[in-house]
């Protein structure tokens, strides 16, 4: 025990000691950001993350070393309060926190997610893999993207996945890896939109002289975008038992669970509360179909029949109203009405640790924000781009891959990377498949790091979904992943070497 204090009191003295070197050597800020002191706060984060598996710590910690190098001490004036009015901040609690807790407090007391599930499985599920291809199906189908299909599929193959021994490891992973590499695929969604909005510029004027142009060119680039397509594959062959797992880190998940049947780690913290990974379904309810469809139809009508008329998504109303259509249905099935505000309580509690995470990878976005954590990155690597030119699709994936992995977003790395990467691919090459080349390379790029950063809502919310730990989420998803974005790139330096021989 001494030994073990004497260790946590060294890394205490060492953390307090970097923290004043950052304060008193702190730079001054040029071309909006701060140089490569922009990253050191993403930097901690992750370390802090990988090292001790404490998640909120590291948040805390680089939200603090964001505020020390902008000579911004209070945080929670300079960050934390900013950060509780922006509408991510908002989302968190209106969806993750009241809605996404409830709902599954709810499933959790009248057992329509495990109902929906047993009664699908038992026509196409009778084994691990089976189960896990139904995973992969779903996330096909569910392909939203971000949080509607995380939670949809997580929520929805647990309870089939749970008892035919698929670790949460293994669900993590396929959850997350046909989520937004999915939603990058089969774009009938937001994505194509959000993107057309950030290169419908004057710089591209040449090749997008519309909002239909640029639209256009986002189908066009989904054959170059070799990230996502090989990410989701490797998903399918996963499914099948059919993936080298090369001794990595999911190996040994896989492992344990068939010697054992034990669904996580012996230290793992899942990220949602027993109560809502363990059933409790009220003895005096019966569980049937319309406790999973109602709310489940509720939301995807709110969130993709506007999208079909031509508008947005009314992903809040969607969530909001799922969970009132839950209760109304437990209510007038016979479920008391206090039961079934117990139940939403519970889940409300059940996720509440998930929600802080959330909340502070948000704030952590802020501070990067701030920082010009982008805009460094892209001014470090410029001049190589340009220098030796065909390297430029495969250096723009490892740049957003970086980016997005540090901010824990892949529309925020679209947001500073494409007004940037398409004019300079345009100046480099007029051929337009090495464009297309180069608007695939940023897609799949950030989705990797969205896919991965323990940071990211995704990779937080496929971990919640799916029961979960965080970080074995992450340690076992991640060299995953960088075998898909390393093919990737390769094949991207090779294609982008033959078009400008």
């Amino acid at each position: 025990m001494a030994g073990i204090d004497r260790r946590q009191i060294g890394a205490i003295g060492l953390l307090t000691g970097s923290l004043l070197l950052v304060w008193l050597f702190r730079p001054e800020q040029v071309s909006g950001h701060y140089g490569v002191w922009s990253l050191l706060p993403a930097i901690m984060t992750i370390a802090i993350c990988f090292v001790t598996r404490h998640v909120i710590l590291a948040l805390f910690v680089g939200v603090f070393v964001g505020g020390l190098v902008t000579g911004q001490v209070n945080i929670i004036t300079a960050f934390l309060v900013p950060a509780l009015g922006t509408e991510n901040y908002a989302e968190i609690l209106l969806v993750y926190l009241w809605a996404l807790g409830g709902l599954l407090g709810l499933w959790n007391r009248n057992g329509g997610a495990r109902y929906f599930a047993e009664t699908i499985a038992r026509r196409f599920v009778n084994s691990r893999t089976s189960a896990k291809l139904f995973t992969w199906i779903l996330g096909l189908i569910f392909h939203q993207g971000g949080t509607i299909s995380t939670v949809l599929v997580g929520t929805t193959v647990k309870p089939v996945a749970d008892k035919h021994a698929v670790a949460h490891e293994e669900l993590s992973y396929m959850v997350d890896s046909t989520a937004s590499p999915v939603a990058t695929l089969i774009p009938f969604n937001v994505w194509p939109i959000y993107v057309a909005g950030l290169i419908t510029i004057d710089s591209l004027s040449s090749v997008i002289t519309s909002q239909e142009d640029a639209l256009a060119l986002f189908f066009q680039a989904i054959p170059f975008n070799f990230y996502a397509l090989i990410a989701v594959t490797m998903t399918l062959l996963f499914a099948f038992d059919r993936l080298p797992l090369l001794g990595t880190p999911m190996s040994k998940a896989v492992a344990r669970v068939r010697a054992t049947g034990e669904l996580d780690a012996p230290d793992a913290e899942p990220m949602a509360s027993k109560d809502l990974t363990e059933s409790h379904v009220d003895p005096d309810y019966t569980p049937g179909m319309i406790d999973f469809l109602a709310p489940i139809l509720t939301l995807l009508g709110f969130c993709l029949v506007p999208w079909l008329a031509g508008g947005s998504p009314m992903v809040f109303e969607g969530f909001g109203l799922a969970v009132v259509a839950a209760v109304l249905v437990s209510v007038i099935k016979g479920m008391s009405v206090t039961t079934a505000f117990e139940a939403f309580v519970s889940g409300v509690k059940g996720v509440t640790v998930g929600a802080i995470v959330l909340g502070l990878a948000v704030t952590l976005g802020l501070v990067s924000e701030k920082l010009g954590t982008s805009v460094f990155v892209i001014d470090l690597v410029a001049d190589s781009m340009r220098a030796v030119p065909f390297v430029l699709p495969a250096m723009l994936t490892a740049v957003c891959m970086l980016i997005a992995f540090s901010i824990g977003s892949s529309w925020g790395t679209y947001a500073v990377v494409y007004p940037v990467a398409l004019p300079l691919a345009l100046a480099v090459s007029a051929d337009p498949t090495f464009f297309l080349l180069c608007f695939g390379a940023v897609m799949g790029g950030a989705t990797f790091g969205d896919q991965c950063s323990p940071i990211s809502d995704t990779t937080i919310l496929a971990s919640l979904a799916c029961g979960a730990d965080l970080m074995d989420h992450v340690y076992t998803q991640l060299p995953l992943a960088l075998i898909a974005a390393t093919i990737a790139s390769v094949a991207y330096l090779l294609i982008g070497y033959l078009i400008l021989l």
